[in-house]
Formats: structure tokens, sequence, C-alpha cells
């Protein structure tokens, strides 16, 4: 699952520097917000886990690594949407508004509480001394 894990960090990578390109050719800055999630929690926190899970395949490979990964990279791109709908300039119903930030908020806050307890479930010491 690392290997997963880091192909979609670079989508993210990708999709953050392009929107930050978008950003200061434009002067559209009040998407800041959404440019710091794309980038740290899309691109960083991704590759960091993938790393994770490549040094502990594991973990990666365990029931609550497969589902952790499936809810963050649902949940992620759904409160993206949200946080990038949210600016008064996009006309939406506030109740879409709600239900991606809600909705892929609460997937990304329980894929997060996963991935702790799968650390600490299947994380071991390699140290045989």
């Amino acid at each position: 699952m690392g290997a997963k894990w880091i192909k979609v960090s670079v989508f993210y990578f990708l999709l953050g520097v392009g929107f930050g390109l978008y950003m200061h050719s434009t002067i559209e800055l009040q998407w800041a917000a959404t440019h710091a999630h794309i980038n740290v929690v899309g691109w960083l926190t991704t590759v960091a886990i993938g790393l994770i899970y490549s040094v502990y395949p594991e973990a990666g490979n365990s029931a609550m690594g497969k589902a952790q990964f499936w809810l963050y990279n649902i949940g992620l791109p759904v409160l993206l949407i949200g946080m990038f709908i949210i600016q008064p300039a996009i006309p939406v119903p506030p109740i879409l508004i709600e239900l991606t930030v809600w909705g892929g908020g609460g997937a990304l806050a329980i894929s997060i509480l996963l991935f702790i307890a799968n650390v600490f479930t299947n994380v071991r010491s390699r140290d045989h001394v």
C-alpha cells in the first residue's frame, strides 16, 4: 500500500503547485486555505503515510490500512471541493457546502484515527539486539 499512497501524493503535489500558480497569476488569494490543505494534507501527509507504510508493509496491507486508504482518498477530495465552493464568489446551496465539508472532513478524520490505531497495532521495532 505504501507505493499507492506515494503515487496518490504526487497527484496532490501537481494539483497544489498548479492551484498555487493559478492563484498567483490571477491574484485570487481567497483560496489560500484550500491551497494549503492540498499541499499539507494532500501532498505532505499522504507521502508521509506512504513512506511509513513502505517501511512497515504489514501495517499498510492490514485491513485498517486498506480502509484508511479508501476513507482518506475519498474524503480528502470531497473536503477540498467543499473548501473551494465555500467562497461567496461561487453560488452554491449551503447544504451542498455542509455535505462536502462535513462528509469529506468526517471521512478524513476517521481515516486519521484508523492510521493512528494502525500504527500502534502494526508498527513494531525491527531491532533484534
